[in-house]
């Protein structure tokens, strides 16, 4: 069974256009080549995905549209729920949680802001715990045909993207937790430096687009260079360099959603992210994994089938 992406309207992302998520459907598609990981699953696993059957709505970050197209399809076929995967960036999605203007099973975050926006009865009481899984660096992921591509071997990044006509690509700090790590580095940067022009770049609208649509662009040529998570230029085999003594790290968290539509498919989702076989799959795409995951919030709100997987 193919993993399937539902065709609804996108979070109210800057910029945000189908391209991205008609890209996110194609990798999904895809990811049904990826050869299952043969490993029994933990007990939690098991006892998660016993009612199977039927959609899991899971909204999750948009650097992760790789992941989660791999991970999709062996989920399905280990479970017998559908995945109905949606990607954007995760502010954008907490956003619409709490609009009522998506549904959601599942909220895979980047970063612990967008879920911690959605506790407590002033915020629709949609999330009362979360678990970090994995985290990823924050990299400059440049297109290996650009003709500013053998300048990164030889200057550093920071003076790099400055030189005159240079196409960079970042994300919408508003909407995207990478936003925010993006212009921090490029603050810290022109303070340590003391190149102004960095701090200039990370005000700048031109270079912004949505996090689903950056890879694409980047691979068309459209950019020569961009910030991106370590886990998402790994799985699309973009060449990366480090930001030197800055190194800002990302965590990625998941959730079962308050009064989830389809609450046994979430917890079984959740419960296979967090298992031996999502773990295989995690490390394969480059996150640096935290096992068990680590708990934020009471652990009496955590469904029974998923306490064994957290700390």
């Amino acid at each position: 069974m193919l993993a399937k992406l539902r065709r609804a309207r996108p979070p109210r992302e800057k910029g945000a256009s189908r391209q991205g998520i008609w890209r996110a459907a194609i990798v999904t598609a895809a990811g049904t080549l990826v050869g299952l990981v043969v490993v029994i699953p933990p007990a939690g696993f098991a006892a998660a995905a016993a009612g199977k059957g039927g959609p899991v709505d899971v909204l999750y970050a948009g650097s992760l549209v790789d992941t989660m197209g791999k991970i999709g399809p062996v989920f399905e076929k280990a479970t017998g729920y559908t995945f109905v995967g949606f990607p954007a960036g995760s502010s954008a999605l907490a956003t619409e949680i709490k609009g009522r203007t998506q549904k959601a099973d599942v909220f895979v975050s980047a970063g612990t802001k967008a879920p911690a926006s959605l506790e407590g009865a002033k915020n629709g009481d949609w999330v009362s715990w979360y678990a970090q899984f994995g985290t990823t660096p924050l990299l400059i992921g440049y297109n290996p045909k650009s003709k500013f591509a053998k300048d990164f071997k030889t200057e550093p990044w920071y003076k790099v993207i400055t030189l005159p006509g240079f196409r960079f690509g970042r994300t919408d700090p508003v909407v995207d937790p990478k936003g925010v790590l993006a212009v921090t580095a490029l603050d810290d940067a022109a303070r340590d430096h003391k190149l102004p022009a960095l701090k200039t770049l990370g005000t700048e609208t031109s270079d912004v687009f949505p996090e689903e649509t950056l890879v694409g662009r980047l691979q068309a040529g459209q950019l020569d260079a961009g910030f991106f998570y370590g886990v998402e230029a790994k799985a699309a085999s973009i060449p990366t360099v480090t930001l030197g003594s800055i190194k800002p790290v990302n965590p990625y968290v998941v959730t079962v959603v308050n009064r989830a539509p389809h609450e046994a498919g979430a917890v079984a989702f959740v419960a296979f992210l967090l298992s031996a076989r999502g773990a295989a799959i995690l490390a394969k795409e480059g996150l640096t994994l935290d096992s068990p995951a680590i708990l934020s919030g009471p652990k009496a709100a955590v469904p029974k089938q998923l306490k064994p997987l957290v700390s």
